[in-house]
């Protein structure tokens, strides 16, 4: 075998003197850049498909927007049309740049806060544009790429493991919530339904999630058929708002600051690293997937858009219903276009009757389709490193549980600690 100087020699270069470097004009590297980018636009475009899986699809996260969206309008005044336009216009945006049914969701941490403690519009929105600038900071420094390379697998796929689990047990909540086991939005259509997706779960030809979907829409007509007669068609123009500086710092204090750590870990580093597993040729870089979320935020919430990110409890949904490319998500976003600029408040009369029942199933399966991508984890010391992870994020909070599995897998796969070793210790040997 050749050693690496000799290799060296051979090709006139020594361990002193750097292999030659052929110097590319600046010009020709931006044109080059630009080229690439326009053609990989060029190529999502062309693949995208609007069949019904892909319809199908672009429903399995509605049982995470609908309640937040409405939450967040009733509760504290947020403006539904600007929510549905701006969340709309991303969809559109994100699935011809990503190529891949890329969930465009409400921040959960801030809609939380604000539906629980009443945080004002404009306190929203601050935290959303907050949350928003850090994120597009940890994107254009590359920092989020320093978080995504310390960060092991074990600890990522425990993570998705969390948040799948907290989906599963939040979507039963939402039909046991019902209160009733027969009636329009009761238990029975929860389990109806449920074992209908159940049936449907692999099949390819009937799209689970459209047909339940348009199931409650059915429901919904004949429980209260004079919700059509208030459906009055209107026109939305997008306004700036204007936010205070008391704004930004009870958004801040209230919304941000637990929204950052959340936002890290399942809208960028979680879903992206769903993305390569889902689409190994498309899977989103975590850069992007950062710039996205905070440039969605640092434009719409001045506007009066929810805070948004890309989740993968939404990623999940949109697969496990049908979505394979961007069109799903790219038909839902014009779906929300028409509705937020035409329809604006009757929006919310739909959205706000839809059955809880039906819109927690989609969640239970989409928290289903998240979790099973912890499958490939194999060795003991990862699976000790995923579990501690996972019971630690539902016990306690994402971000808690995070530190303690990332050290505790610091500490196993240091060797400072071993399953093993302390096995063998009390066995004896």
């Amino acid at each position: 075998m050749k050693k690496i100087t000799d290799l060296q020699k051979e090709n006139g270069t020594s361990c002193m003197t750097p292999n030659p470097v052929t110097v590319i004009p600046e010009e020709d590297v931006k044109a080059t850049l630009h080229t690439s980018w326009l053609e990989k636009i060029r190529g999502n475009i062309k693949s995208l498909r609007f069949n019904r899986n892909e319809i199908s699809g672009s429903l399995g996260d509605m049982g995470t927007f609908i309640p937040l969206l409405v939450g967040m309008v009733s509760i504290n005044g947020l403006n539904i049309a600007s929510a549905l336009f701006f969340s709309g216009l991303f969809n559109t945006i994100t699935g011809i740049f990503f190529g891949i049914p890329m969930a465009v969701q409400p921040m959960k941490a801030i809609a939380t806060v604000a539906i629980s403690e009443g945080l004002t519009k404009n306190e929203i929105l601050s935290a959303g544009i907050i949350t928003g600038l850090v994120i597009f900071l940890f994107g254009i420094t590359k920092v989020i790429e320093f978080f995504n390379r310390i960060i092991p697998l074990s600890v990522v796929r425990g993570l998705q493991l969390g948040l799948g689990l907290q989906l599963i047990m939040k979507g039963f909540s939402m039909v046991l919530s019902t209160e009733r086991f027969f009636g329009y939005d009761s238990i029975f259509v929860g389990i109806l339904t449920g074992v209908f997706v159940l049936i449907l779960f692999f099949s390819r030809k009937i799209p689970g999630a459209l047909v339940i979907f348009l199931f409650g829409l059915i429901m919904l007509f004949l429980e209260s058929p004079e919700f059509i007669s208030g459906l009055k068609p209107g026109f939305y123009i997008p306004s700036f708002v204007n936010l205070s500086r008391d704004d930004f710092v009870i958004g801040t204090l209230k919304g941000a600051i637990p929204q950052v750590p959340l936002t890290t870990l399942n809208s960028v580093i979680a879903v992206c690293a769903l993305s390569r597993d889902l689409f190994p040729k498309k899977g989103a870089g975590t850069r992007e997937v950062s710039i996205s979320v905070g440039l969605m935020n640092l434009i719409g919430c001045w506007f009066g858009a929810m805070p948004m990110c890309h989740g993968a409890g939404g990623l999940a949904g949109q697969y496990r219903f049908g979505a394979r490319t961007g069109g799903s998500v790219v038909f839902l976003g014009l779906v929300k276009i028409l509705l937020g600029v035409f329809l604006g408040g009757a929006a919310f009369t739909i959205l706000a009757s839809y059955p809880v029942s039906i819109l927690g199933v989609l969640l239970l399966f989409s928290g289903i389709e998240l979790s099973l991508v912890a499958r490939d984890v194999r060795t003991r010391t990862d699976y000790f490193i995923m579990i501690i992870t996972t019971a630690a994020i539902i016990s306690l909070s994402t971000a808690i549980g995070f530190i303690i599995g990332f050290i505790v897998s610091y500490l196993l796969h240091s060797g400072i600690f071993s399953i093993e070793k302390f096995g063998r210790f009390f066995d004896g040997k």
